[in-house]
């Protein structure tokens, strides 16, 4: 079966930094797509950032520039790295991973950014 796992997620001051992984397995089928969505209270989840299998990135507008998509095909792995956060990207992130048959979703990891 499936299963993707995030973790990573924390506590941090404004201006703080983080990073969370993502391990996507149990697919015979490639994860061609990637990526990190959020949500937070109240709100409907919305992308982050994703990146297909050939290194292709997609960012929300609101994080360009802070905040870096990268994975290791090899492993299944992505990665979402987080500087300069802002209390603004408190959410529970979650990771998403596409075959092409099917996307899956992890559990979620919490991130809580203080002022």
């Amino acid at each position: 079966q499936v299963q993707v796992v995030e973790s990573g997620g924390g506590l941090v001051q404004s201006g703080g930094s983080l990073r969370l992984s993502c391990v996507a397995s149990g697919s015979i089928f490639t994860f061609y797509v990637m990526g990190w969505y959020r949500q937070a209270p109240g709100k409907q989840r919305e992308l982050v950032a994703g990146i297909k299998s050939g290194g292709n990135t997609d960012y929300a507008d609101s994080v360009k520039d802070r905040f870096t998509i990268s994975r290791d095909n090899a492993k299944n792995t992505v990665y979402l790295q987080m500087n300069s956060l802002k209390p603004e990207d408190s959410a529970v992130y979650y990771c998403n991973a596409k075959t092409v048959f099917a996307e899956y979703w992890g559990q979620g990891t919490q991130v809580t950014v203080s002022s």
